[in-house]
């Protein structure tokens, strides 16, 4: 059994970590905190009636530390790296859900998230929460970056063809469609119902923050630089990510050779689905899970692979992913917890 805090359950991704932790059979929470939400967590959260006595208050990194083995941060970017250093020096393990510690170099992190790093030292020590891609070194990992969620559905429909063949890849476009929810529970005009309620639109196109953290995992993968276009849409549902991933290649491939080749890749994977001939990820098969569907179409003559590709955003995209990435830590059954 170990003890586990939340810094951030006032936010979606804190409460969904919160959800899945309290029925965690391997964990007690023992710290809860937010800085502008005080009081009973079931007051908080009413959903939670009679699951949690903890109650919540603004962060006190001592309190923090006695209390707790590993911490899970789902707090906004920029927080996360101004609280990571002490943490770490008091041998907590951190599991950072933000985007702090997800792109290795600085200067990316300063033009996208406009602010200076303030904790370069331990960029490198960071190990980028993807299992399906990462598991060995999550294994031994004191400071974990969970993925964005749109870089989770992006990099999981393109990771076996850019680390088989990425030579006979041209370009890359990723579709990719969020619910609300991904935006967080602050406020703003654009997330309000009647903006987002009977609409459908593209935002930061050329411009989203999780463009870089796509394009440096989908290069390592392949071996050099692969630049790509990245455009978010935003649903008017409250959860999930759906890719569409365009895919063009310099050569034929067969849809029995691209399907064999998901198929091995992921064949071990507890959390990814490479769906049947003709089927195509969906949202509702995957919301409120942490699964993430891959649906596969080939087109031979244009040489043209499109790749579907599904996740919760607040689960694979988020929470249940850090939960996940516990797990792995702490030599647990990885779906434990989680199914």
């Amino acid at each position: 059994m170990i003890k586990v805090g939340i810094v951030g359950i006032s936010g979606y991704s804190g409460v969904t970590a919160l959800e899945i932790l309290l029925k965690h059979p391997k964990v007690r929470v023992t710290y809860v905190s937010a800085n502008q939400t005080n009081g009973k967590v079931e007051d908080i959260w009413p959903k939670l009636k009679g699951q949690c006595s903890l109650s919540c208050s603004r962060y006190q990194a001592e309190k923090a530390v006695k209390s707790c083995e590993v911490i899970f941060l789902a707090v906004p970017h920029t927080v996360a790296m101004g609280l990571t250093p002490e943490l770490l020096k008091s041998k907590v393990k951190i599991i950072d859900l933000s985007a702090d510690y997800r792109l290795p170099e600085a200067d990316h992190y300063q033009k996208f998230y406009e602010t200076v790093h303030k904790d370069k030292g331990n960029l490198k020590n960071a190990v980028y929460g993807l299992p399906e891609l990462y598991r060995t070194q999550i294994k031994k990992a004191i400071l974990v970056a969970n993925p964005g969620c749109y870089p989770t559905a992006a990099i999981l429909g393109c990771a076996p063809i850019m680390a088989t063949y990425s030579d006979t890849v041209e370009q890359i476009i990723i579709d990719a469609k969020s619910g609300v929810s991904g935006g967080g529970k602050k406020l703003s005009e654009s997330l309000m119902f009647c903006e987002v309620n009977e609409n459908f639109k593209a935002y930061k196109v050329l411009s989203h923050q999780h463009t870089p953290e796509i394009e440096h995992y989908l290069s390592r993968l392949a071996g050099k630089d692969f630049p790509l276009t990245f455009v978010p849409h935003l649903l008017p549902v409250n959860r999930g990510i759906l890719a569409t991933i365009y895919i063009s290649l310099n050569k034929k491939m067969s849809y029995q050779q691209v399907y064999d080749l998901y198929q091995k890749f992921y064949k071990t994977e507890p959390f990814t689905r490479v769906l049947k001939p003709n089927e195509h990820a969906e949202l509702k098969n995957v919301t409120y899970t942490n699964f993430c569907d891959i649906g596969i179409s080939v087109d031979e003559n244009k040489k043209l692979l499109i790749i579907t590709s599904a996740i919760d955003n607040l689960l694979k995209g988020a929470a249940g992913q850090a939960v996940q990435n516990m797990n792995i830590m702490h030599q647990f059954e990885e779906t434990t917890g989680l199914l």
